[in-house]
């Protein structure tokens, strides 16, 4: 069988068995202060030279290096390039080696104490249109609000003096400034769109270098598309009012220059952006989804005609960002490609669906990772994102999600579903009815560190169908107790808010449905279900408590999931990157070489979208090339795989036969079911502060680190913020009591 590679440094090993006993290793902890000492270097020079890009001194700094490599192979767009998108690819090249190197299988206790861990769990904002805010996060608000505000202030005070002392008419002065603001403001949203593509990009391995999930990501990119597009749209307005100004406004609008900016291409560029941030609005987005999901498909034509616009070396600004972009991207467009074989099919009584996927033993995943599901009998666009309902302890092999039926993509699956179900009843045959859901998926995507493995004390808030992340962390923190395995959490509280009782019955799904007594002698879980439209039992409250899924239906397309993705085999995903950025930079070279200076091509878009077009050629090219080899390799291993699970199957039937009868009066006598721990109240909603100190005196009280997580709607989370906030300042920060780390688990689309 083909073994998963081992970390380049590690703390032990035959060699240094004895000096591993007494400290940690010299070599690995030296090799990561240096690697985490040189990206801490490399970003705060990138970020410092942005920041100061609009003082005179870093302008004189960057005309003198322009003009010594202007007259080099890649010109003064290698020098921007270098400059600017470079130091993002070098930041994603040593991410690579310090996660090849050291993966993060568990989190250390003391980073729960550490003043960076308590920043980013500690809600700041609770309220407002940002929604929950840690403490990074605002700091971030605050620095990019600082950035622009600076930046454009340099700008206008500069362009002012400048026209003043030309001794212009007033018109002509004012038309000046608001071409010359314009220009910068233009300037100005091309560093903000630096940073929008870093975040969108799902696998990015600068997501899980600082343990980013993408659920959160997502919220980021959402605030930085605002800002962009309000930079780029004031840009557009200032330079419109100039030409109207002017008297040429249409003149102006459809010229195309040879030298310069592309007036139209930019119009064009700026259309597309509109039409993507007026469907993305909160109100729009949320009843319309699709409309916003097919309008953001748009982003193709906005960078395209964005690079013809510019050109190449002002699009070299954020050529970087752009880049992963693709590269995760072409990633994506690779692993969705597989049909993907759905194990059972079915609905639950409460109307919920339940999807399980064949999945390769080698496609590591987490109770808090989500995929994204396409079934093409709905829509060949659509990819909506679920989080997975089982633990990787569940079985190697498959990963469920459970999707609530809210509108018209998930009715219609439900009707595929209970069609076939229904078919499959009256012709009384057990086949298997291939190709009625052809499911690709994208991911498994999430938290790099196991954050519900962080905490002995943990509580989770869950609303409706957001109980489903917290089944599979249930069942991985039961399993890995019940297996000896790392496990911290020792009180567990669960806070679950439904509309109706027949939603309980959810508390089925979890894997490990029984608690043995050597687990229940380890951990205190409490589950505490609120029923809010309901203020007393149903009658039949017992046969509600038995109800089952339906006979699911196998679905047969070909494959497992892929394991072509950003957040798998790390070695592959390096060999990707780096062949995609050489390839890249090496089609630039032969370009510049053979073509632009050979025909002398001087076009500012057609140098534009030369550069865009050896950006897709490195990424389809030798980064498809290394793609194509990491899918044989994973095909190859999931075939040794296979061999070896079934050569070991029959000595597993023969120890699971004789442990099995031995334990099985025990288990049966101790064994505890988890939907008897449940504790069901009708007619109320949690009352969070009675419960989070109750929980908190219980948990240790004063010495206690207590890790909240919350999945649910926007207002749920609000409300537990806020709670986690007032107890902790109620607290003095954990002088006085225990801290409430907050987080959510959740996406507002």
């Amino acid at each position: 069988m083909t073994q998963e590679r081992e970390p380049l440094l590690q703390n032990g090993g035959a060699g240094n068995a004895a000096a591993a006993k007494g400290s940690p290793a010299l070599l690995p902890s030296l090799a990561r202060s240096v690697l985490k000492f040189l990206m801490w270097a490399v970003f705060l020079t990138w970020a410092g030279g942005i920041f100061l890009y609009p003082t005179k001194p870093v302008q004189a700094a960057f005309r003198e290096w322009a003009a010594v490599s202007k007259n080099s192979i890649f010109g003064i767009t290698g020098t921007v390039f270098v400059a600017f998108s470079a130091p993002i690819l070098i930041l994603a090249a040593l991410a690579y080696v310090y996660i090849f190197a050291f993966p993060r299988d568990h989190v250390e206790k003391k980073k729960l104490r550490s003043l960076s861990f308590r920043l980013w769990t500690f809600p700041v904002l609770v309220d407002g249109p940002f929604g929950v805010v840690s403490a990074v996060e605002f700091i971030g608000i605050v620095l990019f609000i600082v950035y622009v505000v600076f930046s454009m202030t340099y700008y206008v005070v500069e362009s002012v003096s400048l026209v003043s002392k030309s001794h212009l008419p007033p018109t002509i002065s004012s038309e000046l400034i608001l071409a010359t603001v314009g220009a910068r403001l233009g300037l100005v949203g091309m560093f903000c769109m630096t940073f929008l593509f870093l975040p969108v990009s799902r696998g990015s391995v600068l997501l899980r270098l600082i343990d980013i999930p993408f659920e959160h990501a997502t919220r980021y990119h959402v605030w930085l598309g605002h800002l962009t597009m309000a930079l780029f749209t004031l840009h557009g307005l200032c330079y419109v009012i100039t030409w109207f100004l002017e008297g040429r406004l249409i003149e102006e609008i459809i010229q195309w220059k040879e030298i310069g900016v592309a007036n139209l291409a930019g119009v064009i560029s700026l259309v597309a952006g509109l039409v993507m941030w007026v469907t993305s609005l909160h109100p729009v987005r949320k009843r319309f989804f699709e409309l916003f999901f097919y309008t953001h498909q748009l982003y193709v034509v906005f960078i395209v005609f964005l690079a013809l616009h510019v050109g190449d070396f002002v699009f070299s600004f954020a050529a970087g960002a752009v880049f992963l972009f693709m590269l995760d991207r072409f990633l994506r467009f690779w692993q969705s490609r597989a049909k993907v074989d759905i194990v059972s099919a079915a609905c639950r009584p409460c109307g919920t669906v339940e999807l399980v996927f064949s999945k390769p033993a080698s496609l590591r995943y987490s109770a808090l990772s989500f995929i994204f599901v396409q079934v093409r009998e709905l829509s060949f666009l659509q990819w909506h994102p679920f989080s997975v309902s089982s633990s990787p302890m569940d079985g190697r092999y498959h990963m469920s999600i459970l999707i609530k039926v809210l509108g018209t993509w998930t009715d219609k699956l439900k009707s595929i579903i209970t069609d076939v179900e229904e078919n499959k009843t009256r012709s009384d045959s057990d086949q298997s009815h291939t190709g009625r859901i052809t499911a690709s998926i994208e991911g498994p995507y999430g938290h790099e560190s196991p954050y519900h493995l962080m905490y002995e004390n943990l509580i989770l808030v869950a609303g409706g169908i957001g109980i489903s992340p917290f089944l599979a962390i249930l069942s991985d923190i039961i399993h890995r107790i019940e297996q000896g395995m790392p496990c911290a959490p020792k009180n567990v509280l669960v806070l679950w808010s439904v509309k109706k009782s027949t939603e309980l019955s959810l508390l089925s799904a979890v894997d490990a449905q029984n608690i043995s007594l050597s687990v229940s002698d380890k951990l205190h879980l409490d589950i505490q279900a609120f029923v809010t439209q309901e203020s007393d039992p149903p009658l039949e409250d017992g046969i509600v408590e038995g109800e089952q899924k339906a006979p699911g239906i196998f679905v047969k397309n070909g494959a497992a999931m892929s394991g072509l993705v950003g957040t798998g085999d790390n070695f592959w995903a390096a060999m990707y990157f780096a062949a995609s950025t050489l390839g890249a930079v090496l089609a630039y070279a032969l370009v510049q070489l053979y073509y632009v200076k050979r025909f002398n091509v001087y076009a500012w878009w057609h140098l534009g979208l030369l550069l865009l077009l050896c950006m897709a050629a490195g990424v389809a090219l030798p980064g498809g090339l290394v793609v194509l080899l990491w899918h044989l390799a994973e095909k190859r291993r999931v075939q040794d795989d296979r061999w070896d699970t079934n050569a070991s199957n029959a000595k597993d039937g023969a120890e699971d036969e004789q442990t099995t009868n031995g334990a099985a009066g025990e288990d049966a006598a101790s064994a505890a079911s988890v939907v008897t721990l449940r504790t069901t109240r009708y007619g109320c909603r949690p009352k969070f502060q009675a419960e989070f100190m109750a929980f908190a005196e219980r948990a240790g009280g004063a010495a206690s680190d207590v890790g909240v997580l919350v999945c649910g709607p926007p207002g749920l989370q609000t409300s537990v913020a806020r709670e986690c906030r007032s107890q902790n300042l109620r607290r003095g920060g954990g002088k006085n009591g225990a801290v409430f780390h907050f987080n959510s688990h959740s996406f507002d689309l």
